[in-house]
């Protein structure tokens, strides 16, 4: 029997129903619709998706549909076109940064040129690198003893400190002479009296104990008369509110001062601003006389702690603003910072500075003034936040220490400069021409900032990869890599200098070109105001000074470096700075009195000197090493000026005159010169000392056992007087 299989019967479908032929015909399978890359929730949920979007999938079960994934390049054809997208991008940005030197500074800080989605991809990109696990390693800083304190405090590479260490390992390498860091230090009244030693109350024989936080004993204040008081407050408008960030408004200023007078008028009230600002030009105002005048207005002769009993009644009253505070508590914070700069309190002027940044966010100053406000208090917000910015910038970079104001985030727009702002911003100056007003200085000292902000940011947050112990220095090639990181800044930097109005440069007698490196002489206008005259020359020796510590890191400080081409070019570019910067500041103190009693720029030359004589012991045979032997001679001409009110620069000047008999040594032992002393003769080509004629040589002997660890003195020196202070 023929072996039969027994189908079920067919169930009626749409298929199979209708007539017996319809029911006899194959099944036919439906092709299914191909999708090109199925979206994220199907793909992590092993899900069919569709062409849809949303996807039917996510649609029904409300899900984002997103597909972040792109498309992989799977032929020759699809990488070369891949490429030359990725150039032609590169060739629109850099076209970009042709045309416009601060694109960075609009694209990053000005809401309006930003989309709410790229604002959104940026600070999530930050965050992951911030937050990811693979972290960059910071460099490798240094722990000194600053103010005579017991206690170290860490700086980082970027200081003068960490320069000046390197150096003393140098010198110790070279020369077989031992320098400790802290074996001498210079007996500074300010680091007697203020703030931390105690003082004597008069008629007692018990101690105070001078902690700028804690209230003031009743009678120790020395009030200023209203005439007195009037004197040191006019001070302010032509040097400081000037020639820094304009934060205070002159006209509301002079009215609160006015409302403080009760009763006979000989007694005023409390106020921390006005006692900040009174501090402020007390010690700048008694910095101008002579040192053998000072005593008469400055307790212990010492100009630098003048006012400090102003100084210290204005943080007991910041005390009941800390937890309500208003715009007047940020400007004294800023002015505080001011103030210790001035005295070289530099941890203190970090804390000071990390108030004013919180303060600052407190006050949602990070946050552009909403339209509705009026103009001129929109103005003064974002000159109070960018103010933030610049201390920030400037106080850090010099300690080398991180940054402590967060920068990725869209900012205010940067303050304008034009007429109609000048005119509203309680202070009547005259215009500049070429469209610059008195606020343009400060307008192109935030431009120059955030220029060498982002170079030292590129430079520093680097990753090196370095085991530890190691340094940069011990790997020339990682050195080149980081200077050739350098190249587009400094091109940005260069714009920056031809970008500065005509009316903020210093012209040159030989028309060279300003805010340039080259040896020309200054052309100081004859009849020009005092107040636009410094700003001028404090712009250009700013840009000078900042240039010398950002490059400073690309000299080696080694016998014979093995530097690349870009290194050297750089270190020979920081030296030039050095040079320009010494021979514009000898010849105004020289020539005039715009910068007398300016403790900044007495900071700055010292600054200066000590590059130079790095610049100098790395390459003795390059060929701007003879212009840097001259300079160093003028810089001690420079501190001879400045002894004469402020005491503290003989002592850098013995302290340079001393490095340089080490330097001569030193190039002695390159010559083969063995057991020789030093009589100074590579010295006299700067053109104070023709034929040696101007310099005491006696001071370079290298005989004279007072001289034993000098350098240990140099590093002290800084504790005080340290180049890149405000």
């Amino acid at each position: 029997m023929p072996h039969t299989v027994m189908l079920p019967a067919p169930v009626d479908t749409p298929h199979n129903s209708g007539s017996p032929e319809r029911r006899l015909l194959p099944r036919i399978r439906q092709k299914r619709a191909q999708v090109a890359r199925a979206c994220d929730e199907c793909r992590a949920h092993r899900t069919k998706c569709d062409n849809n979007r949303p996807c039917s999938n996510c649609n029904d079960k409300g899900r984002r549909c997103s597909n972040s994934d792109t498309r992989k390049v799977l032929t020759l054809s699809q990488a070369y076109r891949k490429i030359e997208d990725l150039r032609q991008k590169v060739q629109d940005l850099e076209s970009r940064l042709e045309r416009d030197p601060e694109n960075r500074v609009t694209t990053q800080y000005t809401p309006d040129l930003l989309s709410r989605s790229e604002r959104s991809d940026s600070q999530s990109e930050n965050h992951t690198s911030e937050q990811g696990a693979s972290k960059i390693k910071p460099w490798a800083g240094i722990k000194l003893r600053p103010v005579r304190s017991p206690h170290e405090t860490w700086f980082g590479p970027s200081s003068l400190y960490h320069f000046m260490k390197r150096l003393s390992t140098f010198l110790t390498s070279s020369l077989q002479e031992i320098y400790t860091a802290d074996s001498m230090l210079l007996n500074s009244e300010s680091s007697r009296n203020f703030p931390g030693a105690p003082d004597f109350l008069e008629g007692s024989s018990t101690y105070v104990t001078s902690t700028p936080w804690l209230p003031l004993p009743e009678g120790l204040a020395k009030d200023l008369t209203p005439m007195q008081e009037e004197y040191f407050t006019s001070l302010f408008w032509q040097s400081f509110h000037t020639a820094s960030s304009a934060i205070i408004d002159e006209a509301e200023f002079k009215e609160h001062h006015q409302s403080l007078w009760i009763g006979s008028g000989n007694v005023r009230k409390s106020s921390a601003l006005v006692d900040i600002v009174l501090a402020m030009c007390m010690q700048y105002g008694i910095s101008t006389l002579p040192t053998n005048q000072q005593g008469e207005i400055a307790d212990n002769h010492d100009a630098t702690i003048a006012g400090r009993w102003h100084y210290r009644r204005c943080q007991s009253l910041l005390t009941h603003e800390m937890e309500s505070p208003t715009i007047s508590t940020l400007q004294c914070h800023l002015l505080c910072a001011l103030y210790l700069c001035g005295g070289s309190f530099h941890n203190m002027v970090d804390s000071c500075i990390g108030l004013a940044v919180r303060t600052a966010y407190m006050l949602g100053l990070h946050l552009d003034p909403p339209k509705t406000m009026p103009l001129r208090e929109q103005e003064k917000r974002r000159r109070l936040w960018w103010a933030v910015y610049v201390f920030d910038s400037k106080i850090n970079m010099k300690l080398g220490r991180p940054f402590l104001l967060r920068d990725f985030h869209v900012m205010p727009q940067i303050p304008s400069d034009d007429l109609e702002t000048a005119m509203i911003s309680g202070s009547s100056f005259a215009p500049l021409g070429d469209n610059a007003t008195w606020l343009s200085f400060n307008l192109q000292n935030i431009k120059l900032f955030t220029a060498v902000r982002a170079a030292h940011t590129a430079l520093y947050n680097a990753d090196l990869k370095l085991s530890e112990g190691e340094t940069i220095w011990d790997y020339p090639q990682i050195l080149e890599e980081s200077a050739n990181l350098m190249r587009p800044h400094i091109k940005l930097l260069d714009n920056w200098t031809n970008e500065v109005p005509s009316g903020l440069k210093t012209q040159r007698q030989n028309g060279s070109r300003p805010l340039s490196t080259d040896a020309s002489v200054l052309e100081i206008e004859a009849f020009a105001p005092m107040w636009v005259q410094r700003q001028r020359l404090l712009l250009e020796l700013m840009y000078h000074n900042l240039s010398i510590s950002l490059y400073r890191s690309f000299i080696p400080l080694v016998s014979n470096p093995a530097s690349g081409p870009i290194t050297g070019e750089i270190a020979v570019r920081c030296a030039e700075h050095a040079i320009a910067f010494t021979n514009i500041l000898h010849q105004v103190l020289s020539s005039t009195s715009i910068l007398d009693g300016w403790h900044e720029v007495f900071h700055w030359q010292w600054n200066a000197a000590m590059t130079l004589i790095g610049f100098i012991i790395t390459y003795p045979n390059s060929p701007s090493t003879t212009a840097a032997r001259g300079a160093l001679e003028v810089s001690i001409a420079v501190f001879s000026i400045y002894g004469k009110s402020l005491s503290i620069a003989n002592s850098a000047g013995d302290i340079v005159r001393n490095l340089c008999a080490r330097i001569g040594k030193i190039s002695l032992q390159y010559a083969g010169v063995q057991n020789a002393t030093f009589d100074g003769s590579f010295m006299g080509t700067g053109p104070l000392a023709p034929d040696n004629q101007n310099i005491d040589w006696s001071f370079y002997d290298m005989s004279v056992p007072a001289w034993e660890n000098l350098f240990d003195v140099a590093l002290d020196i800084d504790f005080w007087g340290d180049m890149s202070t405000l």
